[in-house]
Parts: structure tokens; C-alpha cells; sequence
């Protein structure tokens, strides 16, 4: 394409390429100006409505206006295929740096501050970023953060079907290099292949923080579907403890800013950049603080708030039989108190004994519908963790499998949460340990047939 012209724009030199395509250096010959012309690859717009989507996203995209946002010129579709012209920014990524190991915490914590500001001025006009990553910011050589490809992310996103079966299978394809960098900085919600919003613009940035003050991952895998479910279900590992000389407010902001809930992060990126300007400073200083007394009140009680209906009732229900009691002891002077007393503890029972076995009940009813699968050829239980063993576990085996564990979790009216581990290969000696214990739950006809007697 060097040399060639993609409507008025002159390709002079391939400045990269991956799995969204092509980037060149161009001149707009109408503007005269250089721009960075990504060409985006066929196969990723021959469905005309995933098509449509992207081309409204990247105008609404192309509006932004902000020192951190590497601004879209012009979206449009050539004799090659559709293709973005933006500014182009000199510099180097965020990868390049982390690689060479060239940031410092300040210097991390500024990066973000500044991504965090670009992310509040697109989240303000409603456009949600989705694939925030290293590779996707540039900084300038006079230390600059610039936030790149903003919409493109929505073409990689086919129509959401009921199950979210479709938009896992895109992202769990392992082929194209963009894949496996995007798995890794996903939200839960993108994990699980549920709707998003700014808030897993904000968990993304978490993830970038940490990559950046680290050197480490927080999430991470063996392969596509580990990646996936650490980000959804397991907690990471603080970075006051990879390095402790760093200060416990950073540690703070980045805890928050990883929360599995969306509710329970940074309520906007405008606060998440006030926090980041206040761990600035604090090191700039060299005085370290605890959290202030009124922000631990403020956090403990959005953690009440944040309490779901189930987990409001055992001590609803606690204090409602407290309250009959107290009010039986008032009111009842005679000796009818005692049979009144008496089926008051008998319905009080019943009401324990439905309440306590429903784990139970919602446990077996999640085997029950997963057996149902036919990849799946063993359920086992250890305690509140489920395994599920697949023939091949596709994108498509992990969301119905967590979907159905969301629902049971949502179910249960107190105590931990069932968790979910799905594997498609094992050790022998590892499946035959699992085979042989008390946990089994379901196996599969002619997976029973092999099993140690």
C-alpha cells in the first residue's frame, strides 16, 4: 500500500501491525498534515450491522476533545476496507516502557492521572473506551499520555445474544495477537460477556496501574479460559507486598479500582484522578497516611449499601424473632405463653431448616443443568468450589457455566458464594484423584465406565 492513496489521504511508510489491522503513516493531502491511517482488516467488517454499530461509535468517538485522547480525524471505507485516520503521536507505549523497564511509581501514577481525565471526557459524552491496555496508550516524548483507538473495540463486539455465547466466542479465540493482550485487561462484566459500562474502563485502568507499578500482571493464565476466570472470581495479590516500599494509599486506589462488583469501584474517573493526584503528592512529600476516619466510615458504609436482599435476611430474620419474642413476653401475662412460645420455635425451625438447605438444593439443581451440556462429562464439589470437566471447554462452556452459578449465587440468602473452576484437560494422575474422591457429583455415562471401582 506504500505509495498508494486511500481516497485523499498518501500512505508513505507501515509504522506497525496487528490483530485491528494495519497502521501507516499518511499526508492528508487536503489538509496537509501527517496522520496515522490504521487499516482495519476485512474480516472484522463484513457483517454490515457489527459494521453500522462501529461507524456510529467511532463519529460519536471522533468529537472528543481532550490532551489525552489521541484524536479521529475521519472514519470511512476505501477501495481496502474501512480505516480510521488519527493524530498521529509521537512516542512510545505504555508496553514499550514497561518492557524497558523505564517507569518509575510517579511517573506510572501520572500516566494514569491522565488517562483517567481522558477517560471522564469520553465517559461524559457516554462513550465507553472497553479496550484500555498498554498498547493502546502512547506516551509523547514530553511525557504526555495519549489514549489510542478509542471505538474500535466496538467492532470486535458482534450483536449481545441472551446467553452472551457470541461475544465470549470472539473473545476467546487465541489466533489473532490482539486477543490474548485484550483478554488480559478485561473487566468481569467483559469476562462473563455482559453489558458494560464506564466502570470497566475504570478496572481496565486498574489493571494498567498495577502492570505499571509492578512490572506484573494481576490477572493472568495459562490459557484464555484461566485468564478469564482469575479476572472474574480470584483476588490479586497486593503491590505493597511485590514492592513494599510503595504506599499504602496506592494500594488503595488500585483495590477499589479492581473490584469484581462494578458498583463497588470509583463511582467516575474524575474521582479515580483525584485520588491518584492525592497518592502524588503523599509521595512527593515523603509523608505516608492511613485512609482518614472518614473515608473508612464512607467505605464501610457503601459496603452496607451495597449488600444484596439476601444478605439483609438472616439478620432481618434474627431481629424479627427477637422483636416476637419481646413482644410475646410483653403482652402474654399467663400460662398460655408456653404453647404460643412452642409453635412460635416450631415455625422458627422450619423456616431455619428451609433457609439452611437451600445451598443445598440450589447446589444440585446448578449439577442438574449443567449436566445437561454434553461437552461436560464431570461435575465434582469440594467444598464451595465446583469443578466442571469438559471434552472441550469452548467460550460457550464457561458463560452458561458461570451464568448458572451467578444465578445460584444470587439465590442463596447468606453465607459464601459457590465458586467455579472449568477445565477441558487434566493430568491423569490428577482425573483419576478427582474420579476416585467422594466429590463427584455427575459423571457421564461412558466417563463412569473407566472409573476406579
Amino acid at each position: 500500500m506504500i505509495g498508494q492513496s486511500v481516497k485523499h489521504y498518501q500512505v508513505e511508510e507501515l509504522l506497525g501491525k496487528g490483530g485491528m489491522g494495519e497502521v501507516y503513516r499518511a499526508q492528508d493531502t487536503r489538509l496537509g498534515r501527517p496522520v496515522a491511517l490504521k487499516m482495519l482488516p476485512p474480516e472484522l467488517s463484513r457483517d454490515e450491522d457489527r459494521k453500522a454499530r462501529f461507524l456510529r461509535e467511532a463519529k460519536l468517538a471522533a468529537k472528543l476533545e481532550h490532551p489525552a485522547i489521541a484524536r479521529i480525524y475521519d472514519v470511512d471505507e476505501g477501495p481496502f476496507g474501512l480505516f480510521i485516520a488519527m493524530e498521529l503521536v509521537q512516542g512510545r507505549t505504555v508496553k514499550a516502557l514497561i518492557e524497558a523497564r523505564e517507569l518509575d511509581v510517579l511517573g506510572a501514577i501520572e500516566i494514569a492521572h491522565q488517562v483517567a481525565g481522558g477517560l471522564q471526557r469520553a465517559h461524559e459524552e457516554g462513550i465507553v473506551h472497553r479496550d484500555i491496555k498498554p498498547e493502546n496508550v502512547m506516551v509523547t516524548p514530553d511525557g504526555h499520555a495519549k489514549i489510542l483507538d478509542f471505538g474500535l473495540a466496538k467492532l470486535l463486539e458482534p450483536e449481545q445474544q441472551a446467553d452472551g455465547i457470541s461475544h465470549m466466542e470472539t473473545l476467546a479465540k487465541t489466533q489473532a495477537g490482539f486477543v490474548l493482550g485484550t483478554l488480559r485487561y478485561m473487566s468481569p462484566e467483559q469476562a462473563r460477556g455482559q453489558a458494560v459500562d464506564y466502570r470497566s474502563d475504570i478496572f481496565s485502568l486498574g489493571i494498567l496501574l498495577y502492570e505499571m507499578v509492578t512490572g506484573r500482571l494481576p490477572f493472568s493464565g495459562g490459557t484464555a479460559l484461566d485468564t478469564l476466570h482469575a479476572i472474574a472470581f480470584e483476588e490479586t495479590r497486593p503491590v505493597t507486598a511485590l514492592r513494599p516500599n510503595l504506599p499504602p494509599s496506592l494500594q488503595r486506589v488500585i483495590t477499589r479500582c479492581l473490584r469484581k462488583r462494578a458498583q463497588d469501584r470509583y463511582g467516575d474517573a474524575k474521582e479515580l484522578a483525584g485520588d491518584l493526584k492525592a497518592v502524588q503528592r503523599e509521595i512527593e512529600s515523603g509523608v505516608s497516611s492511613k485512609a482518614p476516619l472518614a473515608v473508612q466510615l464512607q467505605e464501610r458504609w457503601q459496603a452496607l449499601r451495597d449488600r444484596t436482599l439476601g444478605e439483609w435476611l438472616l439478620p432481618a430474620i434474627v431481629v424479627l424473632v427477637a422483636l416476637a419474642v419481646a413482644v410475646s413476653l410483653l403482652v402474654t401475662r399467663s400460662r398460655d405463653f408456653g404453647p404460643s412460645a412452642f409453635m412460635m420455635g416450631l415455625a422458627g425451625l422450619f423456616v431455619w431448616r428451609r433457609i439452611r438447605n437451600r445451598r443445598l438444593r440450589l447446589g444440585r439443581s446448578f449439577v442438574r443443568k449443567v449436566a445437561k451440556m454434553p461437552e461436560v462429562r464431570l461435575v465434582a464439589l469440594d467444598g464451595l468450589r465446583f469443578t466442571v470437566l469438559a471434552d472441550r471447554a469452548q467460550a460457550r462452556t464457561y458463560v452458561r457455566a458461570n451464568a448458572l452459578i451467578d444465578s445460584i449465587n444470587a439465590s442463596m440468602f447468606f453465607g459464601e458464594p459457590f465458586t467455579l473452576v472449568v477445565r477441558d484437560q487434566l493430568a491423569p494422575e490428577d482425573e483419576r484423584a478427582l474420579l476416585s474422591g467422594p466429590g463427584v457429583l455427575y459423571l457421564r455415562e461412558e466417563a463412569a465406565e473407566g472409573r476406579p471401582a
